[in-house]
């Protein structure tokens, strides 16, 4: 053999033992998973590079492969991708926020090794900021990797989530529509399974996210999808489905933490308070996010326990303060914690500004209900309904806009939402179902005998002295009926009558 084909066949092995091989990295071009390869590192970096998740073993196997890789070979711009990737899907794993600085200086470390052509780079910067919540940056960086490699599937997940949090439907439209011309995996269907329930589209988002259940193989993927479909049993108003499709999750990767804090809100809405605390506790002991330590806090208040919720409230500002030295917005959680458990109005300037960076219908409804609670209903009311039309049917978003109505003195459409909130998930909050339950009751039942007039009084017909008489006149149609009294009503529903009734 020849000294350079040697040295060429060395190399290519010695690639494709350390950097796991460049076909690895990239994802296929269907959207579809890739077989396990390489062991632990290379089965991460095949998820890694599919934008799917991947165990934590796995992970932290790549992450010590590629820390090594750069050390020898600081300009090896294909490893700091993966690296920075590897980072960012760690610290979404485990919520551990630290290595998100970690995953910014390696993904920018790849950029100055490679400044173009370098869509794994911008892509992973996209997912970063998602995860930071930062949907400014997302779409930033999203757009620019789908410009520098528009047939890249990748890159376009991370586009939907940075358009959803910025509240853009359209721009989500086109990014899914331009996803599923690409691809058609496990990994496309979550996605496009998010955006129906994202639009309200119930049925849709159960079909396609069973579907990718079903066709997931990597475990942590299976359960990714298992536990999106729980959650959309969980907003249906459906406990016991949502359990069991927690305790999938976790039968296919007991290290789904998210689906512990599901089986917290399942287990508490079927009465089994012990085993939600020690479910809640369990998911914060290994995932400390700090919406989870408000449910866990509103479980303990509903309870009786109020020490026991402050612990867990003084818990949640604690992690948002270590949080935000790591770049992530907790703005909407804490806003929403602030409207309901400490000063509306830092809340309302809270949500204000942070509606202003990111106008989803999630954080529209968080503003208004904070505008609410500092005494401004009518501002609230306004963003709480433009929730409500544009976002996903949610029990808390009907809620809330109840409430503000009946303080607004909106008796009807507050019995309306307020039916509405217990309708679509009887169980959406421990505090805030016997809330509404409170103020239906309060409110009482509708006036009976529904609208008085629901159509324009028949017009008078002059009788002739021959009609008078008791002879009906050529070509009349019956004897003449006297115009009907109308109440004294300020609002009264008309529809038009036909022409035939209108000449009688």
């Amino acid at each position: 053999m020849r000294p350079s084909v040697k040295r060429l066949v060395i190399a290519s092995v010695a690639g494709s033992v350390v950097l796991g091989g460049v076909l690895v990295l990239l994802p296929s071009s269907d959207g579809k998973s890739a077989p396990p390869a390489l062991g632990p590192a290379g089965r991460a970096m095949v998820a890694v590079g599919a934008g799917v998740p991947a165990a934590l073993p796995d992970l932290t196997a790549l992450i010590g492969e590629r820390e090594a890789q750069v050390r020898a070979h600081p300009r090896d711009d294909q490893s700091w991708a993966v690296l920075g990737a590897a980072y960012v899907a760690r610290g979404v794993r485990t919520a551990d926020v630290a290595y998100y600085p970690k995953a910014e200086h390696a993904l920018r470390a790849s950029l100055k090794a490679r400044p173009r052509g370098n869509a794994e780079a911008l892509t992973g910067l996209a997912t970063l900021a998602n995860a930071r919540h930062d949907y400014r940056a997302a779409r930033t960086w999203g757009e620019q990797a789908v410009r520098q490699a528009p047939k890249r599937w990748t890159a376009y997940p991370a586009l939907i989530d940075a358009y959803s949090g910025l509240g853009d439907a359209k721009a989500v439209g086109r990014a899914l529509e331009s996803l599923q011309e690409l691809g058609s995996g496990p990994s496309v269907m979550t996605r496009a399974g998010q955006v129906y329930r994202d639009r309200g589209w119930r049925e849709d988002a159960g079909a396609a996210l069973a579907d990718a259940a079903a066709l997931a193989e990597a475990p942590a993927e299976k359960a990714a999808c298992l536990y999106r479909v729980a959650e959309l049993a969980w907003e249906r108003g459906e406990p016991t489905e949502a359990l069991r499709y927690y305790d999938a999750a976790l039968a296919a990767d007991p290290e789904h933490h998210p689906s512990l804090a599901g089986r917290g809100r399942a287990l508490a809405a079927l009465g089994r308070s012990s085993d939600a605390l020690l479910a809640y506790r369990s998911a914060l002991a290994k995932q400390p996010l700090p919406e989870y330590a408000l449910e866990l806090g509103e479980l303990y208040e509903s309870l009786k326990l109020a020490p026991a919720a402050r612990a867990q409230y003084d818990v949640l500002r604690a992690r948002v303060r270590q949080e935000s030295a790591d770049g992530v917005n907790n703005e909407r959680v804490l806003g929403l914690f602030e409207a309901d458990h400490g000063d509306a109005d830092a809340a309302v300037e809270r949500l204000t500004a942070e509606y202003k960076r990111h106008g989803s219908p999630a954080t529209a409804d968080a503003l208004g209900w904070a505008l609410h609670r500092s005494g401004d209903g009518e501002a609230g009311l306004k963003l709480v309904t433009k929730a409500m039309e544009k976002g996903p049917r949610s029990a808390l978003f009907a809620y809330h806009r109840g409430v503000i109505e009946r303080e607004l003195g909106e008796y009807g459409a507050a019995r309306r939402h307020l039916g509405e909130a217990l309708r679509i998930n009887p169980f959406f909050s421990p505090l805030g179902v016997p809330a509404a339950k409170d103020a239906l009751a309060a409110l009482g039942d509708p006036p009976e005998g529904g609208p008085e007039e629901m159509y324009a009084p028949a017009p008078v017909v002059q009788r002739s002295p021959q009609a008078q008489a008791g002879s009906a006149p050529s070509g009349a149609r019956g004897t003449a009926r006297p115009a009907p009294t109308r109440p004294q009503a300020t609002t009264s529903v008309r529809e038009p009558r036909s022409r035939s009734a209108r000449s009688e």
